[in-house]
């Protein structure tokens, strides 16, 4: 019997894939760029199982082009709204993703963003390439100080919670704000839950760690940066959708945010003749904060077992869906 084809939709790390190449017919895409919407549907038929990233977006189209033999949705990714996650359930399809795995290096990346940010370290680094560097100035790329001051958390999962212990090294109050954090335990790094408006009137710092839904699409917005402290900074490693780009523009243009940094835009990657690429003041990166060596190969190796259990009928590792489970 020819085995199940398995449609991964870039390449991983080998960890991943080699795991499935040992079990499944496995068709891998071999662009760098992410598979056109005809692309996937072209790339997915005839799959039971579809391995995906954040860049493509599987609908209702891509299902059937599948077929009805697909069993399996694995994202390679924490968020998932890149799938039709209704439309998968009511087919009786199991979508998975993989959290957890990378929420210490996405930390570690919002928070080396915060510090760039408040330090000026990228507008530093230009000055010297540029041969701006003349001598030690009193007044020379003032920044802002991290410890003591006040960092805001939109959003406590497992990142917001991960950003908390680290402000506690660095001896800063924690606020945070998240309707659905149910923590047993004292929330680590001493944080203290407050209400939206708290959290934006009172912090040095903000940090988004919210998944994009229909409530946080453009959260912060013009009204939001305004109720936000004069000198404020703004970091956002979660989705680019809950922040109005044109108000974030307006809020650095006039100082009133002294400073930003994103991993995240909408869209991505940024046009390149976007007003955001005009600002000292801002930081960017490349979507890159789940982005090292250990994190990535431990995310593929997830997803591969998400595909695995799917295909064999079992409960995935990581559901997005559970529901689709019942009865089992």
């Amino acid at each position: 019997m020819q085995p199940e084809k398995i449609f991964v939709t870039r390449r991983i790390p080998e960890k991943g894939l080699e795991s499935l190449q040992k079990v499944f017919l496995v068709t891998v895409w071999p662009g760098d760029m992410p598979p056109t919407p005809d692309d996937l549907k072209k790339w997915a038929a005839g799959a039971a199982g579809i391995l995906s990233l954040l860049t493509d977006r599987i609908d209702a189209a891509v299902m059937d082009a599948a077929g009805r033999g697909l069993k399996v949705i694995s994202n390679y990714a924490v968020g998932y709204d890149n799938i039709d996650i209704p439309e998968a359930t009511r087919r009786g399809i199991a979508v998975g993703n993989t959290p957890g795995v990378l929420t210490e290096a996405t930390a570690d990346h919002t928070f080396a963003l915060l510090m760039a940010a408040a330090r000026r370290v990228m507008e530093g680094d230009r000055q010297v390439r540029a041969g701006g560097w003349r001598t030690w100035e009193p007044m020379g790329l003032l920044g802002a100080d991290i410890h003591g001051a006040t960092l805001g958390l939109v959003g406590f999962g497992r990142i917001g919670q991960a950003m908390a212990r680290r402000a506690a090294g660095f001896g800063m109050r924690v606020l945070y704000h998240d309707p659905e954090y149910r923590g047993k335990e004292p929330a680590p790094g001493s944080a203290t839950p407050a209400g939206l408006e708290q959290v934006l009137a009172e912090s040095d710092f903000i940090s988004l760690h919210v998944p994009l839904t229909d409530l946080t699409r453009r959260m912060f917005n013009k009204t939001a940066f305004d109720q936000m402290k004069n000198g404020a900074i703004l970091v956002n490693t979660s989705r680019g959708g809950v922040v109005d780009q044109g108000a974030l523009y307006d809020a650095l243009k006039s100082r009133h945010l002294a400073a930003a940094g994103i991993d995240v835009t909408d869209p991505e990657p940024l046009p390149k003749d976007s007003p955001l690429l005009t600002l000292e003041n801002l930081v960017i990166t490349p979507h890159i904060a789940s982005a090292s060596r250990t994190t990535r190969d431990r995310m593929a190796v997830m997803a591969a077992e998400n595909v695995l259990a799917g295909i064999r009928g079992e409960r995935l590792p990581n559901p997005v869906n559970p529901e689709v489970f019942r009865g089992q």
